[in-house]
C-alpha cells in the first residue's frame, strides 16, 4: 500500500450477475487518494464512473460481485461486515449524490434526516444536534436556518437540496468527500456558487476530494489531479494541467476536443464517434478501437492457433463477424443471455502436437468446412477487406506454400 495514501484502491473489478450470466463492469481499477487530494473522474456515461465507488462503499446490491481491495487506513472496506462499513459511509468518508430530490427523503423534514446523519456518526441528540444543524446550514449558506430545519425538500429549490445533501456530507466530519456530479441539475449561475462552496469546505476542513463529472470544466477548476475512465478501465491518469494540456490517450483528446469554446472563430465541435459499447458486447482488444482515429494495427485482435495467426482485424470485424472457422468457433463459444437456445460450434478432437504439425493448415483436422487443399497447401494471411484472413475457404485455393 503507498504509505502517503489514506485510501488504496487495488484490482477492484465488479461483475453484475442478472441470473443468466455474470457481465463484467470493472476491470482492475486501482487507486491511491492521498490526505488533501483532489481528484477528478471523468468520462462519458456507462464508462465506471459512480460504479467504482459505490463498490469501495458496499452500495451495490446483492447481484454485485465486487472483488480486489480497498483499503481505507488499516481497514479492509470489501467484505467488511455492514456494522463496519456503517461507520463509515457518510462518517468517515461521505458523499454528495447527482440528484438530491431523489436522494433526499421528500416525507422527512431537513432537520429530521440532518439530525440522523449527526446522531448516527456523531452521537448528537435534541438541543446540541439542533444547534450543530444550524451551524452546518449557515456554513454551506442557507439563511434563516432554524426555519429550514422544519421545512420539506420539496419546499426548497434544487440549488438548496443541494446544499443540504452537502451539510449532511459534512456532518459526520469526513476524510474523505466524494461528489457524484454534484452540479448536474443546476443552472450554471447556482452551479458556481456550489462548485465554489465545495472548494472553500475542502480548504478549510482539510479534505480528500473525489469529484465526479462529465463536465471537463469543473473538473479543471476543483481537481489537481484527473482520471479518465473508459468501458471500466482506466486509460489516463494525471496532473490536471498534464490531462488539459497534453492529454496521451486519445479518448482523453476525444473528449477535449468536444469541448465547446467561447472564444476565437467558432468552429464545428468534434464529437467522438458511436457509442460506448455495453460492458456485455466489449470488443476484444483495446475499448476504444473502433472509436478511435488513431487506431493502429496495434489495437487490432489478432487470433492464433498454433503458433501462426488465422485471422487480424479491427475488433467490430473479427467479434462481429469473424471469417476464419477457428474465429468462428472461438466467438460462438461466448455466453450470450439475448441467444439462448443457440448452440456454439462444437469443435472435434484436441489441437496437434506443436512440433508435429500436419500438413497445410494446422486447423483442418478440426475445421467442420475442410476441403482437400486445406490439408496439402498452408493458406497464406492474405487481405480481405480491412481485415486479413489465413483460410482457403475465404481464399482461392492455392495461395501460400505447401506445408
Amino acid at each position: 500500500m503507498n504509505d502517503q495514501a489514506i485510501l488504496q484502491v487495488s484490482n477492484l473489478t465488479v461483475d453484475f450477475d442478472d441470473g443468466l450470466c455474470l457481465t463484467r463492469a470493472l476491470h482492475g481499477v486501482d487507486i491511491a487518494l492521498a490526505p488533501h487530494d483532489a481528484l477528478g473522474i471523468v468520462g462519458e456515461s456507462g464508462c465506471g464512473k459512480s460504479i467504482t465507488w459505490l463498490a469501495v462503499l458496499g452500495l451495490l446490491g446483492q447481484r454485485a460481485r465486487v472483488r480486489g481491495s480497498a483499503r481505507f487506513g488499516r481497514e479492509e472496506l470489501l467484505g467488511a461486515a455492514e456494522e463496519s462499513l456503517s461507520r463509515v459511509r457518510g462518517g468517515r468518508i461521505a458523499m454528495i449524490f447527482q440528484d438530491p430530490s431523489s436522494a433526499l427523503n421528500p416525507v422527512h423534514s431537513v432537520g429530521r434526516q440532518l439530525g440522523e446523519a449527526l446522531r448516527l456518526h456523531r452521537g448528537l441528540k435534541g438541543a446540541a444536534a439542533r444547534a450543530e444543524m444550524r451551524r452546518l446550514l449557515d456554513r454551506v449558506g442557507i439563511g434563516n436556518a432554524g426555519r429550514r430545519l422544519d421545512e420539506y425538500p420539496h419546499e426548497l429549490s434544487g440549488g438548496m437540496n443541494q446544499r443540504v445533501m452537502i451539510a449532511m456530507a459534512l456532518a459526520g466530519e469526513p476524510d474523505i468527500l466524494i461528489a457524484d456530479e454534484p452540479t448536474t441539475a443546476l443552472d450554471v449561475t447556482i452551479q458556481a456558487q456550489i462548485l465554489e462552496l465545495i472548494a472553500e469546505i475542502r480548504a478549510e476542513e482539510g479534505m480528500a476530494l473525489v469529484l465526479i463529472s462529465h463536465d471537463l470544466g469543473v473538473v479543471a477548476e476543483l481537481a489537481e489531479r484527473v482520471m479518465v475512465m473508459y468501458c471500466g478501465r482506466v486509460v489516463e491518469s494525471a496532473p490536471v494541467a498534464d490531462v488539459f494540456d497534453r492529454p496521451a490517450h486519445p479518448y482523453t483528446r476525444g473528449l477535449l476536443d468536444a469541448l465547446p469554446s467561447l472564444h476565437g472563430p467558432r468552429a464545428p465541435l468534434t464529437a467522438i464517434p458511436g457509442t460506448v459499447p455495453q460492458p456485455r458486447r466489449l470488443p476484444p482488444g483495446c475499448s476504444f478501437a473502433p472509436r478511435c482515429a488513431f487506431a493502429v494495427p496495434a489495437c487490432q485482435v489478432a487470433v492464433m492457433y498454433l503458433g501462426r495467426i488465422v485471422e487480424i482485424g479491427a475488433p467490430e470485424d473479427v467479434f462481429h463477424a469473424p471469417a476464419h472457422p477457428y474465429t468462428r468457433a472461438l466467438v460462438s463459444a461466448i455466453p450470450d443471455p439475448r441467444r439462448r437456445g443457440r448452440r456454439g460450434i462444437l469443435l472435434t478432437g484436441d489441437p496437434p502436437n506443436p512440433i508435429d504439425l500436419p500438413t497445410g493448415c494446422a486447423f483442418h483436422k478440426r475445421c467442420p468446412d475442410a476441403r482437400a487443399a486445406c490439408a496439402a497447401i498452408r493458406p497464406a494471411l492474405l487481405p480481405v477487406g480491412e481485415r486479413k484472413v489465413a483460410c482457403h475457404l475465404v481464399h482461392p485455393p492455392g495461395l501460400g506454400s505447401r506445408g
